[in-house]
């Protein structure tokens, strides 16, 4: 955390803006409810007209807002992994021979370029989803409720069974990911050996041995590398099945209330823009749950490295 502290002032503003953009969008159900219910009903083409260039005006102003968080992400991200990297390396280098021995030659490269680049991937769509996405899908939620409580209490069923799901598909992938590290570094130091070796090997006639041996950890790796990746490829499918179970249950009872006139056309495609915004932030919000669970397993990795210079 310490090479995160420096970028505080940098860091900051990127989630703000973000959220910035989240209410720009926030209003943009809202003003096709209006082109619909006022401006395509009594067919006033000027009314329909003067609210798309109030749509155009808030991609316009989301996207300015989305590109200067971005700006502000991206800097703090990459400062962060420039200092972790040196910091990383300059350690490496005061370690002893036996140390360097007991680690490995592989899982320090690995944790120096890898684990790095995970944790620097992680911090930059932390600090443009972190903030954004459940602030749309909370935001959403409240919003759907000022336009008609009766279908918005689909949003209060299809919440809570998402953040189960997300959550209990993360709490499950950690372990996962962290047994795909282990493989790695096992095939990185077997690669290395042999080529440090390479005139011993050759020598004792142990090319087929070696090769046995390399196929195995490899074929190790890609079998714990699949495994954790099709758990967490649940995760999708299952999002979309609970929004769209969501989203039919809302036009279900939403036809009845526009058929009563209890519902207007454009409040019921207002609803129905709330839940697609809600389903595409928890597929965002749920790929950052997922980089996060890699991220702080590689941050724990190079956490233990700079642990083995404190303990001499």
């Amino acid at each position: 955390m310490k090479f995160l502290k420096p970028y505080v002032n940098v860091a900051i503003p990127a989630p703000l803006f973000k959220m910035f953009e989240a209410v720009l969008e926030l209003f943009v159900p809202l003003v096709m409810k209006e082109i619909i219910d006022i401006g395509i009903e009594n067919n006033d083409k000027t009314y329909i007209l003067q609210h798309g260039l109030i749509l155009v005006g808030l991609a316009a102003a989301g996207l300015i807002m989305s590109v200067t968080a971005q700006f502000f992400a991206a800097k703090t991200a990459v400062g962060f992994s420039k200092d972790l990297k040196s910091s990383l390396f300059r350690h490496i280098q005061t370690l002893s021979f036996s140390e360097l021995d007991t680690v490995g030659n592989a899982t320090l490269i690995n944790r120096m370029t890898a684990d790095s680049d995970k944790l620097q991937t992680g911090i930059n769509m932390t600090l443009r989803l972190f903030l954004r996405s459940p602030f749309i899908v909370f935001g959403a939620a409240i919003m759907a409720f000022t336009i008609d409580k009766k279908s918005a209490l689909f949003f209060c069923v299809a919440i809570p069974l998402l953040s189960i799901v997300v959550f209990g598909i993360m709490l499950g992938t950690v372990p996962l990911y962290k047994k795909v590290q282990a493989a790695l570094d096992k095939s990185l130091l077997t690669a290395g050996e042999n080529l440090d070796g390479l005139r011993v090997i050759r020598a004792f006639n142990m090319q087929k041995k070696e090769e046995k041996r390399f196929k195995e950890e490899t074929e190790d790796y890609a079998s714990k590398a699949i495994f954790s990746s099709k758990v967490s490829s649940l995760l999708n499918p299952i999002t979309f099945i609970i929004v769209n179970a969501a989203l039919i249950a809302i036009l279900y009872n939403g036809s009845a209330e526009v058929n009563t006139g209890d519902l207007t056309k454009g409040e019921l495609i207002a609803i129905v823009n709330y839940m697609s915004q809600i389903l595409v932030e928890l597929i965002k919000l749920a790929d950052l749950i997922i980089l996060l669970t890699k991220s702080l397993a590689s941050a724990n990795r190079i956490s233990e490295v700079f642990e083995i210079g404190e303990k001499r």
